[in-house]
């Protein structure tokens, strides 16, 4: 049997190394890298080319969906599997609609991991039972009123997710266009552009939002930047 190559991608090393041990007991199973951060994770998926890659959400740099967006964008044999504190709907649709392959949640994990892997290297679909449930009672919920599914305001690009996320990590305007390889006028635009979408028009109000999104952590945002109410 061809041993399946996994990327662990998650911010907090404790978590990798639990993940590992998990897998490590299992021998159908090659933990190839661990990345830190979402840029790092696409990077590596690049180089490593694994078979399916286990990734957080909110992750410094470049969260879990653009990564997944990213890495689905650009190596579409991977398979994406999310493993996240998160079970917001929104977060779901949005990553099932970029092409991961499945969505766990951290705290029952332990008892679908190895399952989901397999599952996701085969070409299939794996998410926890509680929100495989949330997920068919909102396609019942729209085919018996025979509705499509409700569509997003305000929905960001790639691109102006990465802006968003930046500027809620405290960057300013120069040093996220030298992350992202744009001019500063190109990320003037994006960041007036997330703005216009969300009706937010400061950075503690971005900064509020992506925390409760689960873009980034608390631990992410600068001390002087106010997120308080």
């Amino acid at each position: 049997m061809k041993t399946i190559k996994v990327l662990l991608a998650d911010d907090h090393t404790v978590v990798r190394q639990g993940l590992r041990s998990l897998l490590a007991a299992e021998p159908a199973f090659e933990v190839v890298g661990e990345a830190e951060n979402g840029r790092q994770a696409v990077q590596m998926t690049h180089k490593l080319q694994p078979d399916v890659v286990v990734m957080d959400i909110a992750m410094p740099q470049l969260n879990g969906l653009e990564a997944t967006r990213q890495i689905l964008k650009d190596c579409p044999g991977a398979k994406v599997l999310i493993l996240s504190s998160y079970g917001d709907d929104e977060y779901v649709h949005q990553l099932t609609e970029a092409g991961a392959a499945g969505y766990l949640i951290k705290q029952t994990a332990a008892h679908d991991l190895i399952k989901a892997i397999h599952e996701a290297y085969l070409g299939n679909a794996f998410f926890s039972p509680s929100i495989s449930k949330r997920l068919l009672d909102c396609y019942r919920e729209a085919f018996i009123h025979g509705r499509p599914m409700k569509k997003r305001t305000g929905h960001l690009t790639s691109r102006e997710q990465e802006v968003l996320q930046l500027v809620a990590e405290g960057r300013v305007n120069k040093q996220i266009a030298a992350e992202l390889c744009i001019s500063i006028k190109t990320v003037e635009k994006h960041r007036q552009q997330v703005m216009n979408k969300l009706n937010i028009h400061d950075v503690a109000g971005l900064t509020r939002y992506a925390m409760a999104k689960g873009i980034i952590e608390s631990s992410a945002v600068p001390n002087e930047v106010p997120v308080g109410v």
